[in-house]
């Protein structure tokens, strides 16, 4: 299914002029690190993500995570989002790749 993510990610993205740059996960979260224009308010930008994602996951993998799902729903209602504005991105991208795939 991680597979499956990273162009739905990519895609939605696209949407909002914005740029999936890092992408990795673990079972029970992932990480995205995302470029994306200032005007663009970050909730819409997660929700979309969300939604889009649940929905194409769901479709093409309900019967295997249907026990595994919050009350019906791929993700949880909440996301913690960080600026790294002043981070190198080498650093960030580091941290991500090594979370477990």
């Amino acid at each position: 299914m991680i597979d499956d993510l990273k162009p739905i990610f990519e895609k939605v993205c696209l949407g909002f002029d914005a740029r999936l740059i890092e992408f990795d996960g673990e079972d029970d979260h992932i990480h995205l690190l995302v470029n994306y224009p200032p005007k663009i308010a970050l909730s819409s930008l997660v929700n979309s993500l969300k939604g889009v994602s649940s929905r194409m996951i769901k479709k093409k993998y309900h019967s295997q995570i249907k026990s595994k799902l919050w009350g019906g729903c791929l993700w949880s209602p909440s996301y913690f989002a960080a600026s790294c504005g002043g981070a190198p991105i080498a650093i960030i991208r580091q941290y991500i790749e090594q979370q477990r795939t």
